[in-house]
């Protein structure tokens, strides 16, 4: 029996989530084995031996033990290792297409991240400002290369799984920081492809109550798994589970809530 790849990460990491997505897609949950890496706990020195020392996940460790990094590295190895039809574009313009959309992700995702994780409630606007720029740019794109749509292509495709857990993890920003895309035409071609994207079925791994409880120390200005200031729990923990626990209070400026009022205790 072939051993199976493994990737070592968080259950609630968008990273990973774009190669739950690939394997929903091919219908082959089981062709990787996933093993979860508590990120409120110090690293396990034989992972960190494996990673040379690094604790970005996910990480994935082919059959044969060797190493792989990088989230985007890891979804195209798997899309050419594992059976089925591949997820990018054959035809090679069209896989560029969708390359120079991918090229837009991170960015986005600096962006969004650096917004919840903000503190200065004057400094809101601006936030906003730069992620409101970075979608007209992506619904630029989307209108030169797709008008129609709903998605880049006919079907859900690579960029599709590129962009969907960042537009579910920016569920943070609705809740945190009341955000919302405007109306009106510079947004309406972004918003169809978004709203595409996050009601695709093979992308329901996570919901938007996990991701408010979960992120909340985002929020707060910690992120991986950083202890807030006077707390003892990380809203990371996996106990209390997070269906366990209240909704955690929306004004992220008024103060740090306690583990107590978190449910975390």
């Amino acid at each position: 029996m072939t051993k199976k790849p493994i990737v070592y990460h968080i259950p609630v990491c968008p990273f990973s989530q774009r190669l739950e997505i690939l394997l929903a897609l091919r219908g082959t949950p089981e062709a990787v084995e996933f093993r979860v890496v508590d990120i409120t706990r110090p690293r396990d020195p034989e992972l960190l031996r494996k990673t040379r020392g690094t604790t970005a996940l996910p990480v994935l460790e082919t059959s044969d033990g060797r190493i792989l990094k990088e989230s985007l590295v890891i979804l195209r190895y798997l899309d050419e290792a594992l059976p089925g039809g591949p997820l990018r574009r054959v035809d090679p313009f069209e896989h560029a297409v969708e390359s120079m959309l991918i090229a837009r992700e991170g960015a986005f995702t600096t962006a969004g991240y650096l917004f919840v994780l903000n503190q200065d409630r004057d400094q809101r606007a601006g936030h906003r400002d730069k992620l409101l720029g970075l979608y007209r740019d992506i619904d630029g794109f989307l209108c030169e290369h797709s008008p129609e749509g709903p998605f880049l292509f006919e079907d859900f495709g690579l960029a599709e799984a590129v962009f969907t857990p960042m537009f579910k993890r920016f569920w943070f920003l609705d809740y945190y920081e009341g955000f919302a895309l405007p109306e009106g035409p510079e947004y309406d071609r972004v918003r169809r492809w978004r709203a595409a994207c996050m009601a695709h079925p093979a992308t329901d791994q996570v919901s938007e109550e996990e991701i408010v409880k979960l992120y909340y120390d985002y929020a707060m200005g910690a992120g991986n798994g950083a202890l807030v200031e006077g707390r003892k729990m990380s809203s990371f923990a996996f106990e209390p589970h997070w269906r366990d626990r209240p909704m955690p209070p929306r004004d992220k400026y008024a103060g740090s809530a306690s583990d107590a009022v978190l449910g975390l205790v």
